[in-house]
């Protein structure tokens, strides 16, 4: 038995996006440079509004001379449909594809059943890698611990990376927000693509005033939603939460303020404090924790 530990995430599905021309139509509109995703490298992307909020986010692989989205699969029949919107006279094909089930294995290397496709997480390297595994392969195949789904996203927290539809609303934050300028989310070399515009302002503006955080509770955490506030100040809600644990969409130049006044953050009748995200490359209040 390998030292790795793997679990299912059934909350995940998959897009091929194949034909001739298909690295031209996802190199016009995604955030991510698609030349990039190739071989076992994956890319992590996004596709924006056009006022440059996030619609969805995933992860690009090359397969069988087209691509696999990894998306979340309650988002899978919607991207196709966005997509599909910017094919016009494009030869490409766009479908969902149910014969892959999705995986996360961190620890360790697994043992790849025929078929399967495994890249490491582009956001991180101690996010571990990502495998998409054809019908009839399970986690048992890998040859490592298995997990559960909650212990993937415990390592997540810790590490201080959001996930769509947990730490943020689709349709409702900016690429900075989300992070995907510090988690290889965004390219701002590769040119167009749909939102450009009001990601390259916010990415020259001197700081972002809103960022998803690692928190920790001197107890365990309410739940998902509960707003974070400083005194009657809201800062924003929590997102996703494990025990005491969790992370946070916050107006860091409100937090940087209450904490210089001394005055405690709080979330429900939990006291909390700001942890480092384990990338910190952002300007966060110089009096979180390290």
């Amino acid at each position: 038995m390998s030292h790795c530990h793997a679990t299912l995430l059934s909350d995940r599905g998959v897009v091929r996006v194949a034909g001739a021309d298909a690295a031209k139509l996802l190199q016009g509109v995604i955030t991510t440079d698609i030349d990039k995703a190739h071989g076992r490298a994956a890319i992590h992307a996004g596709l924006l509004t056009p006022q440059g909020k996030i619609l969805f986010d995933f992860f690009v692989v090359a397969a069988d001379g087209g691509f696999l989205l990894e998306v979340a699969r309650d988002k899978a029949a919607e991207l196709v449909k966005r997509l599909g919107f910017y094919r016009l006279r494009a030869e490409v094909e766009i479908a969902e594809e149910p014969a892959f089930k999705v995986a996360a294995a961190w620890g360790g290397e697994p043992n790849l059943p025929a078929g399967a496709i495994s890249f490491a997480d582009p956001r991180l390297p101690e996010l571990g890698l990502r495998i998409l595994l054809p019908e009839g392969a399970g986690v048992a195949q890998l040859g490592c611990m298995e997990a559960e789904g909650a212990d993937y996203h415990v390592k997540r927290i810790k590490l201080g990376v959001p996930e769509g539809g947990r730490d943020y609303a689709f349709g409702d934050a900016y690429p900075h927000d989300a992070l995907f300028d510090q988690l290889n989310g965004v390219d701002f070399h590769k040119g167009c693509f749909v939102g450009q515009e009001v990601v390259s302002r916010m990415q020259h503006k001197s700081t972002t005033r809103k960022r998803i955080v690692p928190v920790e509770g001197d107890a365990p955490l309410p739940p998902s939603g509960t707003e974070v506030v400083a005194g009657d100040l809201p800062l924003g809600p929590l997102g996703s939460v494990s025990g005491a644990s969790g992370l946070a969409l916050l107006r860091l130049d409100r937090a940087e303020e209450a904490l210089a006044r001394g005055t405690p953050l709080t979330a429900g009748a939990v006291k909390i404090t700001l942890r480092r995200p384990a990338f910190a490359g952002f300007d966060v209040p110089v009096a979180i924790s390290a």
